[in-house]
């Protein structure tokens, strides 16, 4: 029993920075009507800036989520500005095959920068461990769930209570209206790709404080993406509650399942496998908005 809560709360920490990556997805899609291919190649850049500030540049841990959320932050308005924007107003195919294109020119930065091999930070990072009973979180876990904690209660803040919140909230509804009241939709569009550059670049400084960082490590962006599918497109807090799940059905996998498969790996397609069955048995997700076509 022990060793299943472990499990469950070790799989509770990943699942929580699942789901800071895949609000990403769902503010770009709910903005744009079109999924950001590349948000899995942001935490790839995140993985990378952490290991650059924290082991060669040595700054502190609050100092280096502090600088690279500034660079993501560039990032995010350089993306916007000088790829995206030319596209508004065209189809939502467009859209997504730039996102594809972006992917391609991050996954080739990482590799001529970083020259694409594997970095890690573990011994760099504070050797902090919760304990209760028998049942423990490592300091990467732990690290991962408080910030990841942290920067969604700071974007809940930011949605709900202030001005470009409700903007983006309400272009997610009816651009049409929102661009009648005087809102620019281009800000809201810098926004939302700043705050999806940053939360897939946090979420890369996490998880490369866990498995270490390398190319690979971009294609945490379809795990984002099934539990984008599982929580409902459009639904934030769905994500939440889909990457807590994930997380928790990945680790348990991972436990029971791997040991048993000569070669393991169950784990790690595990959430494709939840993803399949929930887009038969339920396409909209658990708290997706069901959309009936009459004609």
């Amino acid at each position: 029993m022990t060793f299943f809560l472990q499990l469950l709360v070790t799989g509770f920490a990943l699942g929580m920075v699942y789901a800071l990556i895949a609000i990403g997805f769902v503010i770009i899609l709910k903005c744009s009507n079109a999924f950001n291919i590349a948000q899995g190649h942001f935490v790839l850049i995140g993985g990378y800036l952490g290991y650059t500030f924290l082991v060669p540049f040595h700054l502190p841990i609050w100092a280096a989520l502090f600088s690279a959320i500034v660079a993501a932050a560039i990032l995010g308005l350089l993306i916007e500005r000088l790829t995206i924007r030319p596209l508004v107003g065209q189809s939502e195919l467009a859209i997504i095959m730039m996102t594809i294109a972006l992917a391609s020119v991050l996954e080739g930065l990482a590799t001529l920068v970083w020259g694409g091999e594997y970095k890690t930070y573990h011994g760099v990072l504070p050797t902090i461990t919760l304990k209760l009973g028998g049942i423990s979180l490592p300091p990467e876990s732990l690290i991962g769930l408080i910030v990841s904690i942290v920067a969604m209660v700071m974007l809940m803040l930011l949605f709900r209570y202030t001005k470009i919140g409700l903007a983006m909230r309400a272009t997610a509804e009816d651009l049409q209206v929102v661009q009648s009241l005087g809102i620019r939709a281009t800000t809201v569009y810098a926004v939302s790709w700043v705050i999806a550059s940053v939360v897939g670049v946090i979420g890369g400084i996490l998880l490369g404080g866990v498995s270490g960082v390398m190319i690979p490590l971009a294609e945490i962006g379809l795990k984002a993406f099934a539990v984008v599918l599982l929580g409902g497109v459009n639904s934030i807090g769905g994500a939440i509650v889909a990457g807590i799940i994930l997380g928790m059905l990945e680790n348990i996998a991972a436990g029971y399942l791997d040991p048993l498969l000569p070669g393991g790996g169950l784990a790690q397609v595990f959430p494709f496998v939840v993803m399949i069955i929930v887009l038969i048995f339920r396409p909209y997700g658990l708290f997706g908005l069901t959309r009936i076509e009459r004609i």
